[in-house]
């Protein structure tokens, strides 16, 4: 005779194995992505508790969570027990994560090389479903002053006006400037494309005496620096 397995919810459970619980009682860093996640997602349904509808969504980006800061609204929804209001919290959510990554102060950072543009750069890019063109802003001790959006795309591409770059670079008194932009594709070699409108600003940058250090293309969690490979 077949047996049935009777549901157990988070409720049933030890106190210190409760998501909410176990954060209170041993601090955030004790918990699972899935339980994290379970304490946005705030309870389960009939057939699942919230921490197996966490790991339902982490089983379908690959436990990857770069990959689901990537997912919209829609697509957590995809999920069995993930409503409207539940797949705004966890969106919503990893935006802030985002947001506080990228999250840098002005004139503490110095940008030597490609890879602390790289470590700037990153979190602003990283899960971006369509081209962003950013520039970053630097003094004459390569020190970070900001960091700026000029233009967004589609997926394979967008229009990137030299004139708003050296707008941004006067009016912030930056003595130089690297360019930067993602590719959606995971592919981090330069177009043709991106080749010539980076010596055109190039050439520019020198007409106006800021110089353009570098240009950086970002792409699934690595880089091509122009400067490194000896484009500039």
């Amino acid at each position: 005779m077949q047996k049935y397995v009777k549901h157990v919810t988070i409720k049933q459970w030890a106190e210190e194995d409760r998501p909410r619980e176990k954060l209170m009682m041993k601090g955030r860093h004790a918990l699972s992505d899935a339980e994290l996640i379970a304490i946005l997602i705030g309870s389960g349904t009939k057939e699942m508790s919230a921490v197996e509808i966490a790991k339902g969504i982490l089983e379908g980006v690959g436990d990857n969570l770069s990959e689901l800061g990537r997912l919209s609204v829609h697509d957590l929804r995809k999920t069995h027990g993930i409503g409207p209001a539940r797949a705004i919290t966890i969106a919503a959510s990893m935006e802030l994560g985002r947001r506080r990554n990228e999250t840098t102060v002005p004139g503490k950072v110095l940008v030597r090389q490609s890879q602390d543009a790289f470590a700037v750069l990153k979190p602003v890019m990283q899960d971006k479903p369509y081209e962003e063109f950013w520039i970053l802003l630097l003094n004459r001790a390569n020190r970070l002053i900001r960091k700026e959006s000029i233009s967004e795309g589609g997926i394979s591409g967008t229009v990137v006006d030299p004139k708003k770059i050296f707008k941004i670079a006067l009016d912030y008194h930056a003595t130089g400037i690297i360019l930067a932009h993602n590719h959606p594709s995971g592919n981090t070699r330069p177009s043709e494309s991106d080749i010539r409108i980076t010596h055109k600003i190039a050439e520019a940058g020198k007409l106006l005496e800021v110089s353009v250090l570098d240009h950086i293309i970002i792409a699934d969690g690595e880089f091509f620096s122009f400067s490194d490979q000896g484009m500039m």
